[in-house]
């Protein structure tokens, strides 16, 4: 099970700060990916962190958005700076075992519920 969080209204350029918690003892063998969705589009890919130190961002938020994960704790974390109003989303964590497609939302196992994340100009 995974529970996010740290979602808000926040002004251009601000930051903020996602987490998602995850239960289960196998999380450190899990590919942890982050999307968003925003209204009347699809879910589209973020960023994903795998079980060891690589990580992978989509080309929108290269550079100003940042994952990790403390496996210790069984979490993971978007840290996201200069926010623009395009960022604006409900944005959703998701693990996968074997996610081979790793910007494929269909690659993965498990999902959040989703925190909304609201940028305003």
């Amino acid at each position: 099970q995974l529970q996010a969080c740290g979602g808000g209204l926040v002004q251009a350029g601000g930051s903020l700060r996602l987490s998602c918690a995850a239960s289960g003892r196998s999380f450190s063998s899990y590919t942890m990916g982050w999307f968003r969705q925003a209204p009347g589009k699809e879910r589209e890919f973020v960023a994903i962190r795998w079980p060891g130190s690589g990580t992978y961002y989509a080309d929108s938020v290269k550079g100003r958005f940042t994952v990790s994960r403390d496996n210790a704790k069984g979490a993971v974390y978007l840290q996201m700076n200069s926010l623009k109003p395009e960022d604006t989303a409900v944005y959703y964590c998701a693990a996968g075992l074997k996610a081979v497609v790793i910007t494929n939302p269909d690659s993965y196992d498990y999902w959040g519920q989703g925190t909304l994340v609201t940028v305003s100009s």
